[in-house]
């Protein structure tokens, strides 16, 4: 979070209290995604309340449970795309899937209190082949849930019918060519028919039984061999029947070398990260991270990790699983120790040092958005809750 994000955050509180408190009702925009949470539990007011207190003081033992979640259903992708770590063989975890029963014990703990919950990490979730009820655990809990794809088996019937029996809020599609050889380009092995085939497919179907979720959400990042397809890109998810148009920039991950990011960068600055000084990467010092606060992620071996970024769990505030809990990690003397790291010796640790968020003007990754289908009303989307 930037100093002035900061700052707003603080000058919306009071109105923010009120919307909370009393309407339970909770507006905000999500990587440039729009979202209301509406009839909120007592719990689940009580806890975004609390965690208010984190724009004042990072606490190394929250008063509050997470807001946001990240969980990762798979550890393995069926593409090599060169600025991952997957993509790149940088993950040293075991290839393997999320524990459905293990996301339930989770959930039954953290899911109350959650506005947000991404379905991915450094894997592709559509592989789960428990999908269906992996999606079906997290339904009840009233949260906005995320599920970000490369696409390759949206066409598969099976995917299909996980996604509409209980949907995500947004399915983010990741698309970032409009044409096979420039996709491709990035997304290596990846082709662009069963991403529209699988769309194509989930819109009919989604049309029969009366429902907008999940919201269609295709996102393109802009890189030095895609720019040119930027004109064309409103035309092209509207054709494809998509409901949301993201663009977006391209982030660094925590790797030894800038130099197969440099050679994606884009020419024309509004759609870099990053500004650069004479080719070296400019450093901003207004950059206040809150991540091990409210945002943790459980990896799909029940690792639990105070920021996505730190991919091969390097520092680990423990394995969810044998009789110890998510609240046990959370508010445990080690993550307390880790979160002092992270708060005041943040160069110390590689995955800090190389946080794709710290030296952008703004923490939004997405630096566009398009409503593309007005039926679609953003503030009905994600209901009560327990």
């Amino acid at each position: 979070m930037r100093t002035y994000e900061r700052q707003r955050g603080l000058l919306r509180a009071p109105r923010l209290l009120w919307d909370v408190a009393v309407r339970g009702r909770y507006d905000f925009v999500y990587d440039q995604m729009p979202m209301t949470v509406r009839r909120m539990s007592p719990a689940k007011r009580a806890n975004l309340i609390r965690s208010g207190a984190n724009l004042l003081h990072r606490r190394l033992r929250p008063w509050s449970m997470p807001l946001h979640m990240q969980f990762e259903l798979t550890s393995f992708c069926n593409l090599r795309c060169p600025i991952c770590p997957t993509g790149i063989r940088a993950v040293e975890r075991r290839a393997q899937v999320l524990d459905v029963d293990l996301f339930r014990d989770v959930l039954a703990e953290v899911g109350p209190h959650l506005l947000t919950a991404s379905l991915w990490g450094w894997g592709e979730p559509l592989l789960h082949p428990q999908l269906a009820d992996a999606l079906r655990a997290i339904e009840p809990y009233g949260c906005a849930t995320l599920l970000s794809t490369n696409g390759q088996n949206l066409d598969d019937e099976r995917v299909i019918s996980a996604l509409l029996a209980a949907p995500p809020t947004y399915l983010i599609l990741a698309i970032d060519g409009l044409t096979d050889e420039t996709n491709s380009r990035f997304r290596i092995g990846a082709k662009l028919a069963p991403i529209l085939d699988g769309v194509r497919r989930i819109t009919a179907l989604r049309r029969e039984r009366g429902g907008v979720l999940p919201v269609l959400h295709m996102r393109f990042i802009v890189m030095k061999h895609n720019q040119h397809e930027v004109p064309q890109l409103l035309d092209f998810a509207r054709a494809h029947g998509f409901d949301l148009l993201t663009v977006r920039t391209l982030s660094i991950i925590d790797t030894e070398s800038e130099t197969p990011h440099r050679e994606l960068v884009p020419d024309d600055p509004a759609y870099r990260a990053y500004a650069y000084d004479a080719g070296t990467r400019a450093a901003r010092s207004d950059y206040v991270c809150f991540e091990p606060f409210w945002f943790p992620t459980l990896f799909a071996d029940g690792t639990l990790v105070a920021c996505e970024q730190d991919y091969n769990a390097q520092q680990s505030l423990g394995v969810i699983g044998n009789g110890v809990g998510f609240r046990d990690l959370w508010y445990g003397e080690h993550a307390r120790s880790i979160r002092r790291r992270i708060r005041e010796e943040a160069n110390a640790l590689s995955f800090c040092r190389n946080c794709p968020y710290r030296d952008r003007e703004t923490t939004d990754c997405s630096i566009a958005a398009h409503v593309l289908n007005p039926e679609i009303d953003y503030r009905t989307l994600v209901g009560g809750t327990l």
